[in-house]
């Protein structure tokens, strides 16, 4: 038997954490994706960790999770819980800052979907990618590009390895599909 980490396709997958936006403004054609990641996700007895937030599609891939009898890990910073309605229902973990929520649901995680989100969307999946190039971890990175949402981010991707800023190989560090399947 080879030494070392399993590729990541061959490492079981129990935690997700997934990335997306909390407003309420979202289309909702999204929220109805978000809601059935949550469901598929309990369906196939994986976590579900997120913000903490119980609005936009967070919440509702929360709750959904939550309400197919899944398991689902909040993790919200101290000073967002004055600014975002939590959804309590679930087990949600207060840090006190933005970098330990990251860091916790990087720690919490075997496995990051990206759904449609915001700036904090981006801001987090950034840095993930950015460890991942700098081989800090194996994990899967997974879009969930609903109508074409990423594209823009993808074009940006292959611009930087274009023009010589990013090396080709990172292309390869993510996955893109238009719903979860395993």
């Amino acid at each position: 038997m080879p030494e070392g980490p399993l590729p990541h396709d061959l490492k079981p997958i129990r935690s997700v954490c997934l990335f997306c936006g909390s407003s309420d403004r979202a289309d909702p054609e999204y929220v109805v994706w978000a809601q059935d990641l949550g469901k598929a996700m309990a369906a196939e007895g994986i976590r579900l960790v997120y913000g903490g937030g119980g609005v936009g599609l967070m919440g509702a891939a929360a709750r959904a999770a939550h309400e197919a009898g899944g398991e689902v890990l909040g993790i919200m910073p101290l000073f967002l819980r004055s600014r975002e309605r939590l959804f309590e229902e679930v087990e949600t973990l207060v840090v006190p800052s933005m970098h330990q929520r990251k860091q916790l649901m990087y720690d919490e995680s075997d496995a990051f979907v990206v759904a449609p989100g915001g700036v904090g969307t981006l801001e987090e999946v950034v840095e993930i990618l950015s460890w991942k190039r700098l081989d800090l971890h194996d994990k899967p990175v997974i879009f969930l590009n609903q109508s074409g949402f990423w594209e823009s981010l993808f074009a940006l991707m292959r611009h930087t390895v274009d023009e010589g800023m990013t090396p080709a190989l990172f292309l390869e560090a993510w996955e893109s599909a238009t719903r979860w399947t395993r």
